[in-house]
């Protein structure tokens, strides 16, 4: 039934009402099949024999015999106790429903006896008193398995042949008082197992199994007319005939069904229709058997084990979801996703929802047959409210990316909120407390997005760190996210630039440290990949000069799949470099219908032959591929580019075309692409692994047909050098203090600099000589002020050359080292709280010391003291650092 409007929920993302965060309920030791509430007190019904506290709850076990009223803000027992029982067999409740007036309670299911008074089937309970109404005495002969009630009627649906001794099958109804027989007759062949009224009370909504209605054909579905149960809408061939209807909800323009079928093509999804004209609004056909479904607020909710949504342009076949939100005016999942698991009896999940409120507050209640909530064990009942969101958004895992000097790029998997899609997500540099920017984004947890921000303050030749944290509508916070470091090169990055000015959308270049997120480092920067089954990271030496590292696969289950749905229009490109030695061949990229599971359709792929050879293939009803004559698992870097656009398909081996084919189409499907494996059934040549072992590196895709003087040139580059970056920590440091002449500070987890009083630091760091045929292109210094008060300052700190000798153990004020000139460097000025900071030193003077132990001294003339970390200090993070970028002549 519907419900009315309430304040919308507090720090959640709208239009969702309420949090994931499952609140603590009393739970039954078996299956709860109805729920209905009112004046803060809901009624369970189901199958089970007693209920017990939430983990941690106080209280011991009690009996509860089908039935349990509990309090809607605690989740505990109410004085309200009713047993359902029956002579034979087992007794359940499965229908609850309230009167209008809410002073009456109706329940259904297969019962003989409440509380001993003998009832069949359906029985109507006080409210006030928690009694049967004895005046109520309908007699039902089988299983009543869903309830609506007028003012004077109550319809009811069911198992049922007759009532009262009177040929009413599978529908009927009874006066809401005395129970006895009306003359409504909507006579159905197969159970009814759904049934709601019209707002407006003119006519009855039906929901089952059944194939007719008096007679009539209309499936799983019919619409009735309220006094006399002659059929006012037939749905013949509307709801695939190995599918159910479940449950029916209305709201004030329209109403709902969740389904479920049996067997290959059913339909499990939910509809919604108008109660103007009776006919579709949308049909969504996600997989996974719907249980029930509330609108509420506008919002859909929806119970079921939803695993697949991928014919909505969602999540492919896979984990069950089976708590789920939706617009009621269409199809597009929103950002509520608490979970449950399958639990007891068929593996259903939840089964039912209602709404109850307590002193402001709304709660929504789920009953069904699970066994745990968001991963904690609970049985059967939870219960979630509008207010008071406390969970908070998993952490970012960033990474940072320049491939020209001024530039960095900052990209992060956006994080995952259950009852939050819109996230913000500040950005730190250099440990600095304030962020240096702030973004929004939306995710949901099957349709996350990388987001990114561009740092252009950077100066070539220095490094940066950055964290991500990511803070939804409630103000909860999650953690930092790794450091993500970066040395901003002194000159274009030859190879990527061109990946990326070519127009690349999707380019995974394998530098991650850690799983899962294979970040998207094209202009657009949002098709990451996700790692599956832990390939091997960091290979090393990757294929592109200079360019960082590759991903091993290992031939078995290892690959990387696209975090994003998308579909390849008829024009594109896919890149790769390669170095394997397998014999079993595999598929290196491709494109398929799923993520982690084995994709039922899938093409536009590069696959290795048993003997080496590549293979670049399409499908158009049947098998279309170019093959190379050379065999390529001679375990060197080898780089392949096939193309496909109104010109045919062509394949390119090292730069080199090996092979075209006038074919211009190719399977049309939403998919995801992939790295290291997926399936290969039916193709020529297959190979005896679809899974490749061995590395791969810098993988792009184009929405383009890439030239052959493109792929050329590309070819060209990865050999272009590059510049190298070495990261130099301070071999020694310390510092003298003009106040404690004798004293030493070297093992002192602090450095100090102030003009007056005086105190100086020094640094001494072990020179590598440059790369043979490079020379030293910049010289950036890092320090990390530390967490005390003050600990920056506004005065100028030069840096510059120690001219005497010092060691870390035997430099005090005293015996402190000579200087030199000029100052190599200066910081103008460092703020207040822990973080990194750099500057430049002369590039000249610093590489006529390369080969050598090399000393600098931090001063400054100033009364405002520098407060550092030092390299003993655990909080310094590789500081005092020095980053050498070096690079040809």
């Amino acid at each position: 039934m519907g419900l009315g409007f309430v304040p919308q929920a507090a720090a959640v993302t709208p239009p969702v009402a309420f949090t994931a965060d499952a609140l603590p309920t009393w739970q039954a030791n078996g299956v709860v099949w109805a729920l209905a509430e009112t004046a803060g007190k809901v009624f369970v019904g189901g199958t089970f024999s007693a209920v017990r506290p939430p983990a941690g709850g106080a209280g011991g076990e009690q009996p509860a015999v089908n039935f349990v009223a509990l309090d809607a803000a605690t989740g505990a027992p109410t004085a309200c106790t009713l047993s359902f029982t029956v002579g034979g067999g087992t007794a359940t409740v499965r229908a609850l429903t309230l009167s209008p007036d809410k002073q009456t309670l109706y329940a259904g299911g297969y019962f003989g006896a409440v509380n001993g008074t003998q009832v069949s089937s359906l029985a109507a309970i006080d409210v006030a008193t928690c009694t049967v109404k004895t005046s109520f005495r309908p007699a039902f002969a089988a299983t009543v398995r869903a309830l609506a009630v007028t003012g004077d009627t109550v319809y009811a649906g069911g198992d049922f042949l007759s009532v009262a001794g009177q040929q009413r099958e599978r529908f009927a109804a009874v006066d809401a008082d005395t129970g006895a027989l009306r003359p409504f007759t909507a006579d159905a062949d197969e159970p009814g197992r759904a049934v709601e009224v019209t707002p407006d009370g003119s006519k009855v909504i039906l929901g089952g199994d059944f194939f007719t209605v008096n007679g009539t054909d209309t499936h799983a579905l019919a619409v009735v007319d309220a006094a006399s149960g002659a059929l006012a809408k037939a749905y013949p061939g509307f709801i695939e005939t190995n599918s159910v209807v479940k449950d029916i909800a209305t709201d004030a323009t329209g109403f709902y069904t969740g389904n479920e079928g049996t067997g290959g093509g059913v339909f499990d999804g939910r509809i919604a229709l108008d109660l103007a004209g009776l006919g579709q609004r949308w049909r969504d056909t996600c997989l996974g058997a719907t249980q029930a479904v509330l609108p509420y607020q506008d919002v859909l909710y929806s119970a079921s084990h939803a695993h697949d949504c991928s014919s909505v342009g969602e999540f492919p076949d896979g984990q069950r979801h089976h708590l789920l939100a939706q617009p009621t005016t269409g199809t597009g999942k929103l950002g509520w996703a608490p979970d449950t698991n399958d639990g007891i009896g068929e593996g259903i999940g939840p089964r039912v929802m209602t709404v109850g409120s307590k002193d402001g507050v709304e709660y929504l209640w789920v009953g069904g047959e699970f066994t745990a909530v968001n991963g904690a064990e609970q049985q059967s009942l939870t219960r979630f409210a509008s207010t008071g969101d406390t969970g908070a958004p998993t952490v970012p895992l960033a990474g940072a990316v320049s491939f020209r000097p001024g530039e960095v790029q900052v990209r992060w998997r956006t994080s995952l909120d259950p009852d939050d899609s819109a996230l913000t997500y500040r950005i730190y540099r250099n440990g600095a407390a304030t962020p240096v920017a702030t973004v929004t984004a939306d995710s949901l947890f099957f349709r996350r997005p990388q987001a990114s921000w561009t740092d252009t303050t950077v100066a070539a030749g220095q490094s940066y760190s950055y964290r991500v944290t990511a803070t939804d509508a409630a103000g909860n916070a999650s953690a930092p996210s790794q450091t993500a470091s970066v040395t901003v090169p002194t000159s274009v990055d030859a190879y990527p630039n061109q990946v990326r000015t070519d127009g690349a959308q999707q380019y995974w270049r394998y530098d991650e440290p850690a799983t899962p997120f294979a970040p998207d480092s094209s202009v657009g920067g949002n098709q990451s990949g996700v790692h599956l089954n832990a390939p091997a990271l960091r290979q090393s030496p990757g294929a592109v000069t200079g360019a960082g590292t590759a991903i091993g696969f290992d031939g078995v289950d290892t690959q990387v799949y696209g975090e994003q749905r998308q579909n390849v229009g008829s024009a594109y490109s896919v890149e790769t470099w390669f170095r394997t030695d397998t014999t079993r061949g595999g598929k290196l990229v491709g494109f398929g219908s799923n993520q982690a599971r084995t994709s039922s359709q899938y093409d536009k792929h590069v696959y290795m032959t048993n003997d080496g050879r590549l293979v670049f293939g399409v499908y158009t009803g049947a098998t279309r591929t170019i093959t190379t004559s050379a065999a390529y698992n001679d375990n060197t870097w080898h780089h392949v580019v096939a193309t496909q656009g109104p010109g045919g398909m062509a394949l390119y081996v090292d730069g080199v075309q090996k092979g075209t084919l006038n074919v211009t189409t190719h399977e049309n499907y939403s998919g995801y692409w992939h790295a290291g494996g997926d399936n290969l059934n039916g193709w020529p040549d297959r190979p005896t692994s679809d899974y490749w072992a061995g590395q791969l590196d810098e993988t792009a895709v184009y929405p383009t047909v890439l030239s052959a003087a493109q792929v050329h040139n590309h070819h060209a580059l990865a050999s272009v050098p590059a510049d190298t970056v070495v990261e130099v920590t301070a071999a020694e440091d310390t510092y003298a203090n003009a106040g404690a002449p004798g004293t030493n500070y070297g093992t002192s987890s602090s450095l100090a600099v102030r003009g007056s009083s005086f105190y100086a630091s020094y640094l001494r760091f072990d020179l590598p000589p440059a790369p043979a045929g490079t020379v030293l292109k910049s010289a950036v210094l890092g320090v990390k002020t530390s967490t005390m008060g003050g600990a920056g300052t506004v005065d100028t700190i030069s840096v510059v050359p120690v001219t005497g000798a010092w060691t870390e153990a035997g430099t005090t004020y005293a015996t402190r080292p000579a200087l030199g000139g000029p100052a190599l460097g200066t910081f103008a000025g460092i703020p207040d709280g822990s973080a990194v900071h750099t500057t430049g030193l002369d590039a000249p003077t610093v590489a006529a010391a390369l080969g050598t132990g090399y000393g600098l001294a931090l001063t400054g003339t100033g009364t405002d003291a520098l407060w550092l970390w030092s390299s003993q200090a655990q909080a310094a993070e590789g500081t005092p650092r020095l980053t050498l970028t070096f690079g040809a002549p």
